[in-house]
């Protein structure tokens, strides 16, 4: 084998771990923000936040673009207003209180470019209120990442919205108030 088909198999190696951890990356954090939060020991949401922001770098953007979601998103630069913007969905009381939302990925593009790197996702989410309403919503995902270390992470969220439906009211009877999936 010559140095440049062994230089090319491995960059196309790096190509596909890099895809492969920005995935992991991504159902992450959405299995994060789901409602019970289904990994292992998260205590509250204020840990939940936490582990959230490990995803994130520093110099991070969260933003909610388009018609629907410019007045209730907004922008945040950075890891404190990006933190401050979960606080607000997280760290008051809500009511009515959301008891179950889910995140499903599809449509996934992801492309590398050396230490650098973008994916774009649609996803769909069911949720369910304690006073029994209920909407399906879907966002259009276009992510930004970087590799630090041996790390990738986060450096722009960047939804906007497909649809948001009203769902028949408590469309579901049977679901978790809690989760024991990844319990060991």
């Amino acid at each position: 084998m010559s140095d440049a088909t062994a230089a090319e198999l491995l960059r196309r190696i790096e190509v596909l771990e890099a895809e492969a951890e920005i995935r992991r990356v991504q159902a992450r954090y959405m299995f994060l923000c789901d409602t019970p939060c289904p990994e292992f020991g998260v205590r509250d949401d204020a840990h939940r936040i936490d582990l959230i922001m490990e995803l994130y770098t520093d110099d991070a953007v969260w933003e909610g673009v388009g018609e629907y979601y410019d007045g209730q998103f907004g922008r945040a630069e950075g890891a404190a207003a990006i933190r401050r913007h979960f606080e607000n969905f997280w760290g008051r009381k809500q009511d009515p209180a959301l008891l179950l939302n889910a995140h499903y990925l599809t449509s996934e593009q992801i492309r590398v470019d050396g230490e650098q790197a973008t994916g774009q996702w649609i996803h769909m989410q069911p949720w369910l209120f304690s006073d029994g309403t209920a909407i399906l919503r879907s966002s259009r995902l276009n992510n930004a990442f970087r590799k630090t270390g041996d790390t990738w992470r986060i450096t722009r969220t960047r939804t906007e919205n497909v649809f948001v439906a009203p769902l028949p009211p408590n469309f579901t009877d049977a679901h978790a108030s809690t989760s024991v999936l990844m319990k060991p």
